[in-house]
C-alpha cells in the first residue's frame, strides 16, 4: 500500500521538477551579445527637411533630394514605378496618411470623395478610412476605371506638349484623380485653356506636370473595376 502511494506522488513530482528546470534562466546567458554599444541609433532627418513648410511641394522636392544624394541617406527609392507613382501621389494628397480626413470630408491616403468610392463599389465610408487595404485597392480600381475612361485620350495626346506641360499616361491618371477623367477630357481636348482647380488651389495642369513619367502600364484598363477585398 505504501509503496503503490508513492508511486502516485512520484510521477506528478518528477513532471514538475523537469519542467521547473526547464524554465529557469541561463545563468551563463552574455548580456554582451545584446550590447548596442557603437551602434547609430539616432536617426534624424536635415535641418532643411524637418524645417520645411509642408505645404511648400518645390522645396520639400529639393530638401529629398538633397538627402538623397546625402552618403548616410537611407530613403527608399522607388522611382517612376507604379509604386512610386502611387507614394508620391499619396503624399502629396495626405502625406501618406491613411486616416486623413481633410476640411472638405475627402478620406485616406488618397483623399476619396464619398461619390468615387461609390463608383468603386464601396459604400461605407467608415469601414474604408480605417482598412488600409481597401484603400489600396481603391486607388487601383480608379485608376483602372480612368485610364478605361481616358483611353482614347491618352492614346490621342500621350506625347504633346499641352499648355507648357509633356503630356504622359501618369500624369493623365493623376489629373484625373484630382479632378475626376471629365475635367481632364476638358483640359485635354480644348488643348489647356479648360485648366479646372480643386478647393485647395491645384489644378489639372499641375497634377499632369507634377506626376508625369511614371510606369503606369500595371494599371489595366476596366470599365468595372471595382475594390474587393
Amino acid at each position: 500500500m505504501i509503496k503503490s502511494l508513492g508511486n502516485y506522488f512520484l510521477v506528478p513530482l518528477t513532471i514538475c521538477v523537469t519542467l521547473f528546470m526547464a524554465l529557469q534562466p541561463e545563468v551563463s546567458l552574455n548580456y554582451d551579445e545584446y550590447s548596442t554599444d557603437g551602434l547609430e541609433l539616432d536617426f534624424t532627418i536635415s535641418e532643411d527637411l524637418a524645417t520645411l513648410n509642408e505645404t511648400d511641394d518645390e522645396n520639400l522636392e529639393v530638401a529629398l533630394s538633397n538627402s538623397l544624394e546625402a552618403p548616410q541617406a537611407t530613403f527608399p527609392y522607388l522611382g517612376k514605378s507604379y509604386n512610386g507613382f502611387k507614394e508620391a501621389l499619396a503624399f502629396k494628397e495626405s502625406r501618406g496618411n491613411y486616416f486623413s480626413v481633410n476640411t472638405l470630408g475627402y478620406l485616406g491616403k488618397y483623399q476619396f470623395g464619398a461619390e468615387t468610392l461609390k463608383l468603386i463599389g464601396i459604400y461605407n465610408t467608415s469601414h474604408f478610412l480605417y482598412n488600409p487595404e481597401l484603400q489600396e485597392k481603391a486607388f487601383l480600381a480608379n485608376a483602372e476605371r480612368n485610364k478605361w475612361i481616358l483611353r482614347k485620350d491618352i492614346k490621342r495626346f500621350e506625347g504633346e506638349t499641352i499648355n507648357g506641360v509633356a503630356v504622359t499616361e501618369s500624369g493623365i491618371l493623376a489629373a484625373a484623380h484630382l479632378a475626376g477623367p471629365g475635367s481632364v477630357k476638358k483640359f485635354l481636348r480644348s488643348y489647356g485653356s479648360q485648366n479646372v482647380s480643386d478647393a485647395y488651389g491645384s489644378s489639372v495642369r499641375y497634377y499632369m506636370k507634377k506626376f508625369s513619367g511614371y510606369d503606369t502600364s500595371f494599371i489595366e484598363a476596366d470599365r468595372k473595376a471595382k475594390a474587393i477585398l
